[in-house]
C-alpha cells in the first residue's frame, strides 16, 4: 500500500483500530445503504455535511459585512490592477 494514504484509510482497514466516521470528510457505508442507494457510490450521499458552529450572528448583519469586505477588495484588485498595467506599459509590454 501506498504510504501517502490517509490514516483513516488504515484506521478503517484495522479491526482494532480508532476508526469513526466524519461528516462532510469520510464515512464507512454498509452494503445495504449502498443498496439503498441504487449503487450509486456518489460520497454526497453518504459523508453529509461536517457540523458549522453558529457564531451568533445573524445572516443579514454576517451578508452586510461580508459583502462590504468583497467591495473593498475589488476596489483593491482595481487599482493594482491599473498599477501593474500600467508598469508593463512603462517596460514596453504594454497592450
Amino acid at each position: 500500500m501506498s504510504p501517502r494514504l490517509p490514516a483513516p484509510y488504515h484506521q478503517w482497514r484495522n479491526a482494532d483500530g480508532d476508526y469513526e466516521d466524519k461528516p462532510g470528510w469520510w464515512k464507512s457505508a454498509t452494503l445495504d445503504e449502498i443498496r439503498t442507494h441504487g449503487y450509486v457510490l456518489t460520497p454526497g450521499r453518504y459523508v453529509g455535511a461536517e457540523e458549522v458552529e453558529d457564531d451568533g450572528i445573524p445572516f443579514e448583519e454576517k451578508m452586510t459585512e461580508l459583502s462590504a469586505t468583497l467591495y473593498k477588495q475589488f476596489a483593491k484588485s482595481k487599482e493594482l490592477e491599473t498599477t501593474i498595467r500600467t508598469n508593463l506599459e512603462v517596460l514596453g509590454y504594454g497592450e
